[in-house]
């Protein structure tokens, strides 16, 4: 009997103790998950059909490794960071900074890709329909692109908002999550610059 009040009691405390996971933070894991797999989709498209266009251009006539785009990109994972750090000190005018300097890597960085596909369209005339390369490049490239310019309108619309006096200081957990998928994003880069410019290119 005095066994069974035992485990009673101790069914009870851990109820009590057991708190169901943060639904943003559940949230955030699920959606960079699902992308993960996502992006493994078209990188495997990608490997796959390298080097079966019949015809050219391919990979290393036309491809130029982009140092200075991928620089800024992974630099704004450091600068997103020392900003989130300044807002958990309430110091606005540094997180602005850094936050600022975080929009202005990532618009270069988009600037960057939005030159590179110019080049290819317009002088390597490489688009999405002239080859299986072409095909899968605009694909995978696009691909991180799109989710770039996603993590690029929040991070406007944060800014923003905060120069507009919105108290973004009570928004931490918000802007943590944001700053995840912001490095999700930087971080897939690193996939497929080695995939498009390392790999293929050869």
């Amino acid at each position: 009997m005095a066994e069974a009040l035992e485990l009673t009691a101790d069914a009870l405390t851990m109820e009590r103790e057991w708190k169901t996971p943060d639904r943003g933070t559940v949230g955030i894991i699920f959606l960079i998950v699902t992308e993960s797999a996502l992006f493994l989709i078209f990188v495997l498209a990608y490997l796959v059909y390298i080097g079966k266009s019949v015809v050219g251009p391919y990979p290393k006539d036309v491809l130029e490794m982009p140092i200075a785009a991928t620089v800024c990109l992974l630099s704004s994972s450091l600068t997103i960071v020392m900003a989130e750090h300044q807002l958990e000190k309430n110091r606005i005018g540094p997180f602005r900074l850094w936050w600022a300097i975080t929009i202005l890597l990532g618009l270069y960085f988009l600037y960057d890709t939005a030159l590179e596909w110019k080049k290819l369209i317009y002088v390597d005339h490489l688009t999405i329909s002239t080859n299986l390369f072409g095909t899968t490049f605009y694909s995978l490239v696009g691909l991180h692109a799109s989710h770039v310019t996603v993590g690029m309108t929040f991070l406007l619309l944060v800014f923003t908002v905060s120069l507009l006096g919105f108290p973004i200081e009570t928004q931490k957990r918000r802007v943590k999550f944001l700053s995840w998928y912001w490095h999700f994003v930087d971080w897939v880069w690193v996939i497929v610059f080695t995939v498009v410019y390392i790999v293929s290119a050869r």
